[in-house]
């Protein structure tokens, strides 16, 4: 069994840094700007030249922007007997199936792929975080991702969810969750790799958070 690389490390902490502000909206109404411009970015970046270059966005490397996903998996992996973060663990664990499913359908990803490249077009006139592109992505999730009879079950504020922007916006983290479970799996990733290989997760993650700047 090969032992995981850092940018499957990487990868990994994109979805659950994507899932952890999934519950943060869910439950706040709300994100920073700059935490959803980041994750905005990593969806439409399609042709990276590199895994870290998915995440890196404005000043900061991707070892800054993945600060709260790295520290989701650092809680996780370390406290074994009571989960801080079920819904989070919830989230993950969904996008790893959809991110499965939606894999093998050739014909949406091909739309997937349309509708992306539309809104980064869309947001190269806007900007990234603008309600239109915001509504257009969530507009593509809805169309291809929502399709599937399996959905993930969002829980919060019930006066938060039931915005259209909030509702929108959970919608775009939960694409982006998606994208970098695609880049988590394209790399080697499984998810046997918890539970066998934590400890070299943790390694690789830890070496990656001294990096940030």
């Amino acid at each position: 069994m090969r032992r995981p690389t850092r940018d499957q490390a990487i990868a990994l902490a994109g979805v659950f840094q994507a899932c952890q502000l999934v519950d943060n909206l869910a439950r706040t109404g709300s994100i920073p700007v700059d935490q959803l411009n980041v994750e905005i970015n990593s969806l439409l970046e399609q042709n990276p030249e590199s895994t870290e270059a998915v995440f890196s966005y404005g000043e900061h490397n991707a070892a800054h922007n993945l600060e709260i996903g790295v520290e989701a998996i650092q809680q996780l992996f370390r406290d074994k007997y009571k989960n801080r973060r079920p819904d989070t663990l919830r989230y993950v664990i969904g996008v790893m199936h959809l991110q499965r499913k939606v894999g093998k359908d050739k014909a949406m990803l091909q739309q997937i792929g349309q509708g992306i490249e539309r809104a980064k077009m869309q947001a190269e006139h806007f900007s990234l975080s603008h309600d239109n592109v915001i509504a257009n992505i969530a507009d593509v999730y809805q169309k291809t991702i929502s399709t599937q009879r399996f959905r993930i079950q969002v829980s919060g504020q019930a006066n938060h969810l039931q915005q259209t922007s909030v509702a929108n916006r959970v919608r775009c983290l939960l694409f982006a969750a998606i994208r970098a479970a695609i880049l988590w799996q394209q790399l080697g990733g499984r998810r046997w790799h918890f539970f066998v290989f934590r400890s070299h997760l943790l390694k690789h993650l830890e070496a990656f958070q001294q990096e940030r700047r």
